[in-house]
Order: structure tokens, then sequence, then C-alpha cells
């Protein structure tokens, strides 16, 4: 089976490509030449993943699947959420939204946090959405080299390793997005 997964971004990519069983190919925006850096203006995760979702079925014809993930800090009120990725400003930097995630903490104790993946699939003029949930605490220094966005500071729940310490076949088992994922290739399987 042929997928296509709304994205630009090489690493999410790289992370769901490994978790898809041989049976299926999965192409990105690249890949069907679409160029454009879809718009995420939809103030929930759940609105960002069917913005890029629509927006490959309109454009293209093609059934598909977007995600998004947001990190939600429990003592700044779910922060950054929806604004994850351009936390520190427009320019999508890793290192500066760790920063101001650390900084912004620094005086807190409670540093609950949790990712949350929202995969929008449209398959045969259906919508479907898969929710992953991963639970778990901002350390107070980055840990790793491994993964992207915000791993080298999330300690999942259940693990002494942040995500950026992890392997991605280690991150999988824990990870918002393999869980998200999970639910989709388990509905596509039925």
């Amino acid at each position: 089976m042929k997928l296509i997964f709304a994205t630009h971004n090489k690493n999410k990519l790289l992370e769901i490509s490994a978790m898809m069983p041989p049976n299926f190919e999965l192409l990105s925006l690249d890949d069907i030449g679409c160029n454009e850096d879809i718009p995420e203006t939809s103030d929930t995760i759940e609105g960002n993943a069917i913005l890029k979702a629509d927006y490959v079925k309109q454009h293209y014809n093609l059934d598909c699947f977007a995600d998004d993930t947001g990190l939600e800090v429990d003592s700044l009120k779910g922060e950054p959420g929806v604004h994850s990725a351009r936390y520190a400003g427009n320019r999508k930097n890793d290192d500066a939204n760790i920063s101001k995630l650390l900084d912004n903490l620094k005086d807190k104790s409670n540093r609950k946090a949790q990712f949350k993946t929202v995969i929008a699939l449209n398959l045969n003029e259906h919508q479907i959405l898969f929710i992953g949930i991963c639970k778990g605490e901002i350390t107070r220094a980055r840990r790793g080299d491994f993964g992207f966005g915000y791993d080298s500071v999330f300690l999942p729940d259940g693990s002494d390793k942040t995500f950026g310490e992890m392997t991605l076949e280690e991150k999988s088992g824990f990870s918002h997005r393999g869980k998200a994922l999970r639910e989709l290739l388990d509905y596509l399987s039925s």
C-alpha cells in the first residue's frame, strides 16, 4: 500500500519510516512534488493535522496522513503546545526552543509534561484521527544527541533515558508518535 505522509520534516519521516511494515510504501510531500510549506494556522494540534491532510487531498487528490505534535508542560499551562515548533520564534529552531523552555522552567518544581501527537488520515473520502500521548517530565539539562525537537530534555515515564538518549527503536516504544502510528497501522490492517 502506498501512503503519503504530509511532511517535509526529514526527522519525522525517518521516525515513521522505521515503524512502517514492509508492505507499505511511504512517500513524503517532496516525493509528490509538493514544495509548499503548508500553513499551520489552527489553534489546536488536531486542527493543524487536519489542515495538512486536507491540503494534500484538495490539491493533489491523494489519500494521505498528516501529523502534528505539541509538548504540553503542566506548570506552563500547556505551553508550548500548538506553538512547540516555533516557541522561540518563527524560524523553527530546536536549540532556541529548548533554551526558552528550560529558562521558563528554571524556578518551577513541577516539571511534568506530555507530548501529544494527532494523526489525521484521509482515506477513501473519510477522515479519521489517531491520538498518541506520552507523559513524562522535563529534565533540568539536555541529555543525549539523538532525535530532534525537545527530545534531549524529555524524560518519558518509565524510563531513565531522555528521548535524546534513545535509539529510534527504543523511542518508538514510548513515544507519542509511535502510539498514534500504531493505532493508524492497526486501523489500516483491519
